[in-house]
């Protein structure tokens, strides 16, 4: 929470964002993950001064960066939101009608994006895979039902057999983002880790999180 930073910390903050550059990224960043070439890219910089603008919003303690869960010769960059609450502006965004989770296997994260989105919102959401599993994880289905949601009677089905066309599709796994997915919509990626790979139910409560926070962020955006 801003209100919970020291003076020297306010500074820091205020200093990162007094740049024309920087806030392009940080708009860029607001609502998806982003790479270092898409960053550069949406604030028309060359590498060498994007590096150098990214590391001052790391300093600031803005972003964070972490390597792709899928090409391990890539990062993507996450914007820390807490760290900015009331600073900046918030992109107006088409009002999604269909919305369309994709990770690799559809038994976790994005079966909880489409299930907390429509419990959200009310609105109609579909969750597909790129190489879909037999099932939905057991701790996903226990961890949503911590949280009151039933994931019981869900099936992992490929991207190919998804509800309709899509107003927006949000990747919730970076294996997904990089498969190579051809859209006709609007996409956004989030950059959530595997809670398959570690297996722990706290893995699965901390995508859970993750994926409840970046749901309730998309769902109060005002429309365009």
């Amino acid at each position: 929470m801003l209100g919970a930073m020291n003076v020297e910390e306010r500074v820091r903050v205020h200093a990162a964002l007094g740049d024309a550059c920087r806030l392009a990224m940080i708009d860029e960043l607001l609502l998806s993950d982003r790479t270092f070439q898409e960053l550069a890219t949406a604030a028309a910089l060359p590498g060498n001064l994007a590096a150098h603008h990214l590391g001052v919003l790391e300093s600031a303690g803005l972003i964070d960066r972490h390597v792709s869960e899928g090409d391990h010769r890539r990062r993507y960059v996450t914007l820390r939101q807490e760290r900015l609450e009331g600073l900046v502006r918030v992109p107006a965004l088409a009002r999604p009608g269909l919305v369309v989770f994709v990770c690799t296997h559809n038994s976790a994260r994005s079966q909880f994006a489409a299930a907390l989105w429509r419990r959200r919102t009310g609105s109609e959401a579909d969750s597909v895979g790129t190489d879909p599993a037999d099932r939905v994880h057991p701790r996903a289905v226990e961890v949503a039902s911590e949280y009151g949601l039933d994931l019981r009677g869900s099936t992992p089905k490929a991207i190919e057999s998804m509800a309709g066309q899509p107003d927006l599709m949000v990747s919730v796994c970076d294996r997904a983002r990089e498969s190579g997915i051809e859209l006709s919509c609007p996409s956004l990626h989030w950059s959530i880790p595997d809670p398959v790979t570690d297996g722990s139910p706290s893995a699965f409560r901390s995508a859970f999180s993750a994926i409840s926070g970046r749901v309730d962020q998309l769902a109060t955006i005002r429309p365009a």
